[in-house]
């Protein structure tokens, strides 16, 4: 088993970007109906039937045992068809992960209550699982240097697995309960030199809960505001601010109407909860100033990756000009610094 130090550093090599204008060709269907929930079976939101289960259905209806689930390729896509490659035979294993934890939330019996559209424990690691992990990994290849893992990553903290991986993701943790062992497999992880990416929780309650469940990782840790003068947003891709013009939406809430220059013009069709109007990157630095944790609150990234072949539009507004830029300047500079 390779340790996380080795694995930190051959993805460091690796990761030699191709730079230049984003050129992103849309593959998939493009489908005429911006508000489908997915084609993988019922559609829907998905979730758990019971807090004892370890089986979740996705977004497309798919069922999923979190104790056997391992890649992402495993699961039928929610959205369009996945994109598929192979690595040179000999090298398989030197590629970079897309590496998704798995977790449970404080009410994780699948109960909706008044959360409102798009927020709520209910919603869980599973969102935009796995379209949005294999798209990346695609689109992260085809436009830089770095060979990438073709079926992807699921695991739980816990996993033994765990320290091969430098780079984790995890999607609407606001309602996230960590165990004691997560947070002891997490915090020796941090230490060690890993990086985790934190994508889709909205309001200033999902960021509460969210950062209640850090402190116990590594307490005493401070979060930093970062602009769009940061490294992340220029070291590929110059990714050109405003910070809120980069706020991406969830497909099926995105205002088509929606004027920037328009103060009363909202973005999404649908309340996201109290202070979920700002999008905010936030960054847990360690003790020699390397990120350990990028935390993307009030934006919906994921999902320029995961749905970028139903909606032309939104594909060329959001998926092109910021999600993918965005989520590979991300990876370059987490692996490499």
């Amino acid at each position: 088993m390779m340790t996380l130090r080795k694995v930190l550093k051959i993805t460091s090599v690796m990761l030699l970007a191709a730079g230049g204008v984003a050129g992103f060709a849309q593959f998939g269907p493009n489908d005429p109906n911006p508000f489908r929930f997915g084609s993988g079976g019922s559609g829907g939101w998905g979730g758990r039937g019971n807090s004892n289960s370890p089986i979740i259905r996705t977004e497309g209806g798919v069922l999923v045992d979190e104790d056997s689930v391992r890649t992402a390729r495993e699961t039928a896509p929610n959205s369009t068809d996945t994109p598929l490659w192979r690595n040179r035979p000999g090298f398989e294993k030197d590629v970079f992960t897309f590496a998704r934890v798995i977790f449970k939330s404080v009410d994780d019996s699948g109960y909706r209550g008044n959360y409102g559209w798009g927020r709520g424990p209910h919603l869980n690691w599973w969102v935009d699982f796995p379209d949005a992990d294999l798209n990346f990994s695609f689109r992260l290849q085809q436009m830089t240097s770095i060979r990438a893992d073709p079926d992807g990553r699921v695991l739980k903290l816990t996993d033994p697995e765990l320290g091969n991986y430098p780079f984790l993701y995890m999607t609407h943790p606001g309602y996230i309960k960590l165990s004691d062992a997560e947070v002891t497999a997490l915090s020796g992880y941090l230490r060690n030199g890993g990086v985790v990416l934190v994508n889709d929780f909205w309001s200033a309650l999902d960021w509460e809960n969210f950062e209640v469940q850090m402190r116990r990782v590594l307490p005493g840790r401070a979060w930093s505001e970062l602009d769009v003068n940061h490294p992340i947003f220029n070291c590929v891709y110059k990714i050109e601010g405003p910070m809120q013009r980069l706020q991406v939406p969830t497909l099926q809430f995105w205002d088509r109407n929606f004027d920037p220059k328009d103060p009363n013009s909202r973005l999404q069709r649908v309340d996201r909860g109290e202070g979920s109007e700002t999008m905010h990157v936030r960054a847990w630095h360690d003790d020699r100033q390397r990120i350990s944790i990028l935390a993307i609150h009030n934006s919906d990234v994921a999902d320029g990756w995961e749905r970028e072949g139903e909606y032309e539009d939104y594909f060329k507004t959001f998926s092109e000009k910021i999600a993918y830029p965005l989520g590979v300047n991300i990876v370059f500079h987490l692996m490499t610094h």
